[in-house]
């Protein structure tokens, strides 16, 4: 199992390029098959040394939880963005709020920044150098600590739960 660690240290990326490969020539014949393996194998081995390592999903199910909740919230989050959108009294109050991170790690932050950006009516614009806030502007804010209060509840409380950061 390890020779096997050793020779797709990303199986999921060589999964990938395979079938992209097979995508882009467009034919399944031995000989592509074959390329795009062994490109599939090779780009890996020698990209790895960029790659960060990624944290373990310690708690799946959780994973599955956080994925409902996100795709639940930007369901919502569509709906009362075309309700302030088509309603002709209700002006939005846009603004930016600096939201402190708890979690340091670079994948968390940014699943956690995407996150925010996919739900519609906020966008994350930037995180400090020093990784302790992330600036998020907001179509309509009304509580800017409610807010940050639901990030923290729906969000980055899963992801510190799910990578156990």
């Amino acid at each position: 199992m390890k020779a096997m660690g050793r020779l797709l240290p990303t199986p999921t990326l060589s999964l990938v390029l395979l079938v992209v490969w097979l995508l882009l020539v467009r034919s399944i014949a031995p000989g592509q098959l074959i390329l795009g393996a062994f490109l599939a194998v090779v780009i890996p081995q020698l990209t790895k040394g960029f790659w960060d390592p990624l944290p373990r999903v310690r708690h799946p199910l959780k994973l599955v939880r956080f994925v409902l909740v996100v795709l639940y919230d930007i369901v919502r989050a569509n709906i009362q963005v075309s309700l302030l959108i088509l309603s002709p009294k209700r002006e939005p109050h846009p603004g930016f709020i600096e939201y402190p991170l708890q979690v340091k790690e670079p994948l968390t932050i940014t699943l956690l920044a995407n996150t925010v950006t996919m739900t519609p009516g906020t966008v994350s614009t930037n995180v400090r150098l020093d990784r302790s806030s992330l600036l998020i502007h907001v179509l309509d804010m009304e509580d800017e600590q409610a807010l940050v209060r639901e990030i923290h509840e729906r969000y980055e409380r899963p992801l510190k739960e799910i990578f156990e950061c």
